[in-house]
């Protein structure tokens, strides 16, 4: 992650603590496939260049294909995610876009049967997470395209 933000020494506490709030997200139960879809969509919302290419890139080493990664802001009309990813999209875009409806009651309400109430709750805290995310990297400049994904062993 060198090529993470340049004010990383200056503020190397809040770095440690967004670490630790991605740790936490990254082992709470959610589907990495999920999470890489609203990393995704959230970062196309905010219009994250470096989240953008970090999370695409991840999603593929994962395995996820290219059409579901590039119909994703098209989530709603393309037969290609589930009802649980439909209703985590939509939450997606109502938690990262919550000041100009908040969370409308349809959202919450479409949303409940397919997570628990702590899935629920982690959903959220990784959507606020790579909306903070975001916030750092488009305020502080951090350019695109270096990123690599990790090699991912897989279990048998």
């Amino acid at each position: 992650m060198s090529s993470r933000l340049t004010h990383v020494e200056a503020g190397s506490g809040a770095y440690r603590a967004m670490l630790q709030l991605e740790h936490y997200v990254q082992n709470c139960g959610l589907e990495d496939s999920l999470l890489n879809l609203i990393k995704t969509r959230a970062s196309q919302l905010n219009g994250c260049a470096y989240c953008l290419d970090m999370h695409t890139k991840d999603a593929r080493a994962a395995g996820e294909s290219e059409q579901r990664i590039y119909l994703l802001p098209a989530w709603r009309d393309a037969p290609f995610y589930s009802e649980r990813e439909r209703a985590a999209l939509a939450w997606t875009e109502a938690v990262t876009l919550i000041a100009e409806d908040h969370v409308p009651d349809e959202v919450y309400v479409a949303v409940r049967p397919h997570f628990s109430e702590e899935e629920l709750v982690n959903l959220t805290l990784a959507i606020s997470t790579i909306n903070a995310w975001n916030r750092l990297n488009i305020s502080f400049r951090t350019e695109a395209g270096s990123y690599q994904p990790a090699n991912k062993v897989a279990h048998s």
